[in-house]
């Protein structure tokens, strides 16, 4: 199948939002430790208004990353066939439990449940990570 110029603009802006969501993920868990460690109400107070921002636009990213990759699958439903892509769609699953998780954490740091220690929030904050490098060489290495 011969893609189209349209596909290239798909993926491009596939990418492109992809990169604003993971700024998004990689981000907004350091807030929360930053948030967890602030001492006065001013500071928490200023947390949540971030966190809430932040959570806005990477979710506004995650979004359009998921609009143009259906629309990229459209186009190439060979993609359907290939292992490797069925692996990235169930760490994708897992990115977006993670954001919903990132929206959790956002409530309960607003209701003033805040952690006495922030050594999980610490770990929480590096998954990200392992979603990027997952997807990406999966995407251009398409190993199987």
């Amino acid at each position: 199948m011969e893609l189209t110029s349209g596909y290239l603009w798909f993926k491009a802006l596939h990418i492109a939002f992809m990169v604003t969501w993971f700024a998004g993920l990689f981000y907004l868990p350091r807030l929360f430790i930053y948030h967890s460690e602030a001492e006065d109400d001013l500071s928490r107070d200023r947390f949540n208004v971030m966190e809430r921002r932040l959570f806005i636009i990477m979710t506004i990213g995650a979004v359009l990353t998921a609009i143009f990759g259906l629309l990229l699958l459209w186009i190439n439903q060979a993609l359907l066939q290939q292992g490797w892509f069925h692996v990235k769609v169930a760490l994708l699953a897992g990115m977006f439990v993670y954001h919903l998780r990132c929206n959790r954490w956002i409530a309960l740091l607003k209701s003033g449940r805040i952690p006495d220690n922030t050594r999980w929030l610490r770990w929480f904050n590096e998954i990200p990570v392992l979603f990027l490098l997952g997807i990406v060489c999966l995407a251009v290495v398409k190993p199987f």
